[in-house]
C-alpha cells in the first residue's frame, strides 16, 4: 500500500517512486499489473494529479512500467528493464572513472559509501 507521509523532507513524488520501485522488486507488484490512473491515485493519495504523473513518468523512463495510452499504465513485463538501466549507469560511471583516473577501488568505495547513505543496499544487508 502506497503512503505518503507529509512530514517527510522526501518530496512525495520521490516518496511514491521509491514505494512503487520497492514493490516491483519484491513481487508485490508482478509484471502485467495495471496501476491506478494519475487522477484516482492522487485522489487517495490526497495529493496533486502532477505529482503523482511525475513520479510515472520517472518510473516509465526507468523502464519499470509502460502506458498503454487509453488503457491504462502497468508494471512492465519487461523484468530485465531495472537491471538494464543499472548496467548502463555502470557503464557511464565507468568510463568517468577512467577518464578521472581514479582508482578502480576508490571508485568502488564511493559507490558503495553512496548506496550506504541512501539506503539503496538496505534490502542486501
Amino acid at each position: 500500500m502506497i503512503v505518503i507521509d507529509p512530514t517527510s523532507h522526501t518530496p512525495p513524488f520521490e516518496q511514491l517512486r521509491a514505494q512503487y520501485v520497492a514493490a516491483i522488486a519484491s513481487g508485490e507488484l508482478p509484471p502485467g499489473s495495471r496501476l491506478p490512473t494519475v487522477r484516482r491515485l492522487a485522489g487517495d493519495l490526497g495529493v496533486a494529479p502532477g505529482t503523482v504523473a511525475r513520479a510515472y513518468r520517472e518510473l516509465e523512463a526507468s523502464g519499470l512500467i509502460e502506458t498503454r495510452g487509453r488503457h491504462g499504465t502497468f508494471v512492465s513485463v519487461d523484468e530485465n528493464a531495472a537491471l538494464g538501466q543499472i548496467q548502463r549507469a555502470a557503464a557511464a560511471f565507468a568510463e568517468q572513472v577512467r577518464g578521472l583516473r581514479v582508482d578502480t577501488d576508490q571508485a568502488l568505495a564511493a559507490v558503495s559509501a553512496a548506496l550506504r547513505s541512501t539506503g539503496a543496499d538496505q534490502t542486501h544487508t
